[in-house]
């Protein structure tokens, strides 16, 4: 890769094959916000200019509110096979009503579904190990009827990314580019820095 427009390109690559393939190493990406917690999210879509990485979360999460109290997130990537991490910094959106949910709820599978009908939230105290999930539904698939009252738990973790931080490791030294951009809508700004 010679010119740093490449990079942009080359990331939205990689995120739409991470997003098509559950094998793809960048699938399930580390996601840590302004809060300091980090936790590995499944990406669910990218799209192509970056302005909205998304990610499904149960509304009652702890993150929800702390995305919601300081929206700055960081999204890091690594492909070993081709040695290239890629960190992504931008601001995160939470969204659990409208058509961008509603979409994203129809297009999730009757299995995915049957997480958000746990009936306590993620980090509540339970007596013994477990899910959560209501017992009748514990070891099968959930029908689409009985997944409707997981929708109330369901939102969708959007990120605007204004940060490219790519790097490719070698036995030369790697070679990194840093980009950004005051806004989703704004040109990217950078160049070439050292490893």
């Amino acid at each position: 890769m010679d010119r740093t427009e490449d990079i942009v390109t080359d990331v939205a690559r990689r995120l739409a094959a991470a997003v098509a393939s559950r094998r793809h190493p960048m699938h399930a990406p580390v996601v840590a916000g302004g809060d300091g917690e980090v936790r590995i999210m499944v990406l669910r879509g990218a799209d192509e200019g970056l302005c909205a990485l998304r990610f499904h979360t149960d509304l009652r999460a702890p993150k929800v509110a702390a995305f919601r109290a300081d929206p700055q997130v960081t999204v890091l990537g690594y492909d070993p096979a081709e040695r290239v991490q890629v960190r992504l910094k931008g601001v995160a959106r939470i969204e659990s009503e409208g058509p961008l949910a509603d979409a994203a709820w129809e297009a999730t599978s009757l299995m995915g579904r049957r997480c958000y009908l746990a009936q306590r939230g993620p980090g509540e105290v339970l007596d013994g190990p477990g899910a959560s999930l209501p017992e009748a539904l514990s070891s099968r698939r959930p029908t689409a009827a009985e997944t409707e009252a997981g929708r109330r738990n369901f939102a969708v973790l959007l990120v605007g990314v204004l940060t490219i931080d790519w790097l490719r490791l070698g036995s030369h030294g790697g070679t990194r580019a840093l980009l950004q951009r005051a806004g989703l809508d704004d040109p990217w700004r950078g160049g070439w820095i050292s490893p």
